[in-house]
C-alpha cells in the first residue's frame, strides 16, 4: 500500500461515488469474458517502442485497434485485440494459443528485439500487466515491473572462439489475475492485479492435426502435468516450430480497486528521497530569503531613507551605488527588445500551463490508470495558454516603446512553438525510417497544427490585441537622453559569470526530483508523486525569484543599468545545468546502443531544456522588475 504520507502530499482525495470517466471499476461475473489487450513492446536501450504485431506472433483473424487519445499517439501505444481467451473465474492449463513456423528472417527479428532487451506489455482492464522482479541481496523483497522481457540470450558455452549466444523465447504465459470480491457493495469481482509469469519451454508432441478444431497432444503439459522452469527451454537459433501456450490462474485478494496501481507505486524510490530534497531545497530558499530580508530591511532601507532627506549638492555628488542611475535604469534594452518581449511572453504561457497541470494532477485527473491523459492535457493547456503570451508580450514591448506590434505578436504566436513543432517534425522522420509504432500519423500532425493554428494562434492575437490596447505601463523614473557611463566591473560582476552563478541555486533545488522525473520519461518508470512535484515547483518559482533580484541589486550597485537581459538569463542559465545533468544522466544511467535512441535523447533533452529556460527566466525577470519599480518608486527625483 502507498504511504498515507505520500497520498497527503499529492493531495488525492478517495471517493466512493466519483471516478474520472474512462477509469471507473468494471465488475465482471462468473463466466464473463475478460479481454486482454496487447499494447506494444518498449525498450529502454532504444527508445523506440514497436507494435506488438510486428514481430510473427499469434494474432487474431481481424486485428481491432481500440480508440485512443492524442496523448496515446504521441507516446506510441497501440491498443489492439489478441488470440488469448480470459473468463473470469475459469482456470486453464496449458491452453494451445497457436503453432507459428518460423524463418530466418522471423528468427532474426526475435533476436535483434531479445537484443535490445524488449519488453511486453499488456492491458487487462486498463490495468498493465507486471512481473516480480526479487532482489538478489534479500530474496524476500520483491518489486513489480511492467511488462516482462520477450526472451532471453545466454552464452554458448560450447563456443570454443569468439563467444555467442543461444537465444531462448518466452513462449509459455501464465496469466496470475487477482480479484476483489466484496458483496456488501457491489455483484461479481472487480480486477486488481495483472501478473504475468513467461516460461520458455520447447512443446513435445508426435504430430500436429490438419483440422482446427482438434486439439493437439502436448507431452510437456498435458495429463496434469504443470509447465515449471525446468523444463526444456525454446530456443530460436534456427528455423524451427514453435507452439505458444498460456495458463491462466484466478487469485482472491484484499486489495480494493481504487489501490490496485500500487504495486508500481510501490516500486518507486522511497518518499523519504524526495522529503530530503524538499529539506535541502528549503535551506536554499531561507538562505536566500534572510540574504533578500537583509538587503530590503537594512541597506535598502537606510539608503532611500538617507537619499530623501534633503542634502547639499556637494553630498548629493558623493552618493555612489544603485540610487545614482535612475536615469538609467528603465532605458529600454540594447539587445532586441522585441525578443526579450516574446520570451517573456512565451514563457508566461509555459508557466500558466505548468500551474493548470498541477492543479488537475494534484486532483487525481492525470492518474496513470487515465493513459495518455497527462500528455493530452499538457498540449491543450498550452494551447488555451496562447492569450497570456500574446497579452503580457504586448504589455512589455507597448513598454519599450515598440511599434512593431504584428511582428511581435507573430514572433510570440509562431517562434517558440515552431521552433518546437519543426524540431519534432525532424525526429518524427528518424522514428517512422526505424519503423516504431511512435512515429507520429500525418494525421496526427495535422491535428496539431490545427490546435497551433486554429486556437493557439488567434488567442496570442487576442491576448496581444488586448495588451497593446490597456494603457502603457508607466514606470518610475524617466530615462535621460544620453546614456550614463557605467564603470569598469569588478571581475565577479562580469556578466558571464554573474549569470552562471545566478542559475546554480535554481538547479540545486530541483535536481534530485529531476532525476525521479527524468527515470520516468527514459526508463519506464511511474512517476505520481505529484504533491511534491507540486511543493519542489513552488520553491523553484521561490527560489528564481530570490536569486535574480539578489543579483540585481548587486548589479545596480555596481552602477550597471543593463539589467533587462540580465534578470532573464540569471535564472534562465539553470537551463544549462539540466542539459549538463542529462548529459551525465546518460553516461551513468542509461544504456542507449543505436544512434537514433541517442539523438531522440538529446534533442527532446534540448527542448525540455529551452521550456524550462523560458520558464525559470520569466519568473526571475517579473520579479527582479517588480522589485526594480518598487526600490525607484521610493526615492524622490525632480
Amino acid at each position: 500500500m502507498l504511504r498515507s504520507a505520500l497520498l497527503v502530499a499529492a493531495g488525492i482525495c478517495a471517493c466512493d461515488a466519483f471516478y474520472l470517466p474512462g477509469v471507473a471499476p468494471k465488475q465482471f461475473l462468473n463466466g464473463d469474458k475478460v479481454p486482454v489487450k496487447v499494447n506494444k513492446l518498449v525498450s529502454v536501450k532504444t527508445q523506440l517502442p514497436y507494435e506488438y504485431y510486428s514481430l510473427p506472433v499469434c494474432q487474431p483473424p481481424v486485428v481491432e485497434d481500440a480508440a485512443e487519445n492524442l496523448g496515446e499517439v504521441l507516446a506510441g501505444d497501440t491498443i489492439e485485440n489478441s488470440l488469448y481467451e480470459l473468463n473470469m473465474n475459469k482456470f486453464k492449463f496449458c491452453s494451445i494459443l497457436c503453432k507459428k513456423t518460423y524463418s530466418e528472417a522471423d528468427i532474426k527479428a526475435f533476436q535483434e528485439r531479445i537484443d535490445d532487451d524488449y519488453r511486453v506489455h499488456w492491458i487487462i482492464d486498463n490495468l498493465p500487466n507486471a512481473i516480480r522482479v526479487y532482489d538478489e541481496e534479500d530474496p524476500t523483497a520483491v518489486h513489480y515491473e511492467r511488462g516482462f522481457p520477450l526472451g532471453i540470450a545466454a552464452e554458448d558455452p560450447r563456443s570454443e572462439t569468439k563467444p555467442t549466444h543461444i537465444y531462448y523465447l518466452y513462449n509459455h504465459i501464465r496469466f496470475n489475475i487477482k480479484i476483489h470480491t466484496d458483496p456488501a457493495s457491489f455483484e461479481g469481482h472487480r480486477v486488481v492485479g495483472f501478473e504475468v509469469e513467461p516460461f520458455s519451454i520447447k512443446h513435445k508432441y508426435e504430430s500436429w492435426p490438419s483440422d482446427p478444431a482438434e486439439t493437439p497432444y502436448l507431452e510437456t503439459c498435458n495429463d496434469g502435468k504443470r509447465v515449471d522452469h525446468t523444463m526444456n527451454p525454446q530456443d530460436i537459433n534456427s528455423p524451427t516450430d514453435v507452439v505458444w501456450t498460456y495458463d491462466v490462474m484466478w487469485e482472491s485478494s484484499p486489495v480494493k480497486w481504487a489501490s490496485r496501481w500500487d504495486v508500481f507505486l510501490k516500486g518507486s524510490p522511497d518518499d523519504q528521497i524526495h522529503w530530503f530534497s524538499i529539506i535541502n531545497s528549503l535551506m536554499i530558499v531561507l538562505f536566500l530569503t534572510g540574504m533578500l530580508a537583509m538587503i530590503m530591511m537594512r541597506t535598502l532601507h537606510k539608503d532611500i531613507a538617507k537619499y530623501n532627506e534633503e542634502v547639499t549638492a556637494e553630498e548629493a555628488q558623493e552618493e555612489t551605488g544603485w540610487k545614482l542611475v535612475h536615469g538609467d535604469v528603465f532605458r529600454p534594452p540594447r539587445f532586441s527588445p522585441i525578443l526579450l518581449s516574446v520570451c517573456v511572453g512565451t514563457g508566461v504561457q509555459v508557466f500558466m500551463m505548468v500551474v493548470a497541470l498541477m492543479f488537475f494532477a494534484c486532483l487525481g485527473f492525470l492518474s496513470p490508470a487515465n493513459r495518455g491523459g497527462l500528455m493530452t492535457a499538457m498540449l491543450l493547456l498550452f494551447v488555451f495558454c496562447g492569450c497570456f503570451a500574446g497579452y503580457y508580450s504586448a504589455r512589455m514591448y507597448k513598454m519599450f516603446g515598440g511599434k512593431q506590434w504584428k511582428r511581435n505578436t507573430l514572433l510570440t504566436a509562431m517562434l517558440y512553438p515552431g521552433v518546437v513543432f519543426a524540431v519534432f517534425f525532424v525526429l518524427n522522420l528518424f522514428v517512422w525510417h526505424e519503423g516504431s509504432s511512435g512515429a507520429v500519423p500525418f494525421g496526427t500532425l495535422f491535428a496539431l497544427l490545427v490546435l497551433w493554428f486554429g486556437i493557439s494562434v488567434p488567442l496570442a492575437f487576442l491576448g496581444s490585441y488586448f495588451g497593446f490596447k490597456k494603457e502603457e505601463i508607466k514606470n518610475p523614473t524617466r530615462f535621460n537622453q544620453i546614456p550614463r557611463q557605467i564603470p569598469e566591473q569588478a571581475w565577479y560582476m562580469h556578466p558571464i559569470f554573474s549569470i552562471l552563478v545566478g542559475g546554480i541555486l535554481p538547479f540545486g533545488a530541483v535536481f534530485i526530483e529531476l532525476f525521479f522525473i527524468m527515470s520516468a520519461l527514459w526508463l519506464s518508470q511511474v512517476y505520481y508523486v505529484f504533491g511534491f512535484l507540486l511543493i519542489v515547483l513552488v520553491i523553484l518559482v521561490v527560489t528564481c525569484a530570490e536569486i535574480t533580484i539578489v543579483m540585481c541589486y548587486f548589479q545596480l550597485c555596481s552602477e550597471d543599468y543593463n539589467w533587462w537581459w540580465r534578470a532573464f538569463l540569471t535564472s534562465g542559465s539553470s537551463a544549462l545545468y539540466l542539459f549538463l545533468y542529462s548529459i551525465l544522466y546518460f553516461v551513468t544511467r542509461l544504456d542507449m546502443t543505436k544512434f537514433t535512441a541517442g539523438f531522440l535523447y538529446f534533442t527532446y533533452m534540448w527542448i525540455i531544456s529551452a521550456t524550462f529556460f523560458l520558464l525559470t527566466g520569466t519568473v526571475g525577470f517579473l520579479a527582479c522588475f517588480w522589485f526594480v519599480r518598487k526600490i525607484y518608486a521610493a526615492i524622490k527625483v525632480d
